[in-house]
């Protein structure tokens, strides 16, 4: 009776579990067939300079268009995988973009009603191009990304905004630089 009771309690799997289980770890391998091309792998070889140009700012925030390009250049150099130009003529590649919308909206209060932490959310259009043919390597006319910021105090609302805006910037920044260089 030995045998019978521990085929009772358990449930022999053998080949069905195997077959699964290899199904699944071959699913994982392959994937779903995306990658992100490292190293600039999407874009032509050839193309080794960029210049950022000044972006336009459709906004009513002082210097947008300063912060975000500084953004963009500095995640160009950080990169490596284009040279700066020092002007549009001496590039192979533009970056250009315009600043749609900034708003900002909050996130929790405090018990005086006053907003304790608030998100800002940015909206661009963002070209990435081929300076002499003009022909667009990649681009988003609805490219959003927000940072979070804490409010300490009234007074120093602007100053906490402010540095959320440079936050911003640099991630917008990255994860466009991404998106461009990956192709998609």
């Amino acid at each position: 009776m030995g045998s019978v009771g521990n085929r009772i309690g358990r449930r022999s799997w053998g080949p069905d579990l195997r077959i699964a289980g290899t199904a699944v770890l071959v699913l994982l391998l392959a994937g779903c067939g995306y990658r992100l091309a490292g190293g600039g792998e999407a874009i032509d070889p050839g193309l080794r300079t960029v210049f950022v140009e000044t972006f336009a700012n459709r906004t009513g925030e002082a210097h947008a268009e300063e912060i975000f390009r500084t953004a963009f250049i500095d995640r160009f150099v950080r990169e490596g995988r284009f040279k700066l130009a020092g002007n549009r003529s001496e590039a192979d590649t533009l970056c250009r973009g315009t600043i749609l919308s900034l708003q900002t909206s909050p996130l929790a209060y405090k018990a005086s009603n006053l907003a304790a932490e608030e998100r800002i959310t940015a909206t661009l259009e963002i070209y990435f191009e081929q300076r002499e043919s003009g022909k667009v390597i990649w681009s988003d006319g609805a490219f959003t990304e927000t940072a979070d910021y804490p409010v300490a105090t009234v007074g120093a609302r602007e100053a906490e905004r402010k540095n959320a805006l440079v936050k911003l910037a640099g991630g917008t920044a990255e994860r466009a630089y991404r998106l461009m260089i990956s192709g998609f």
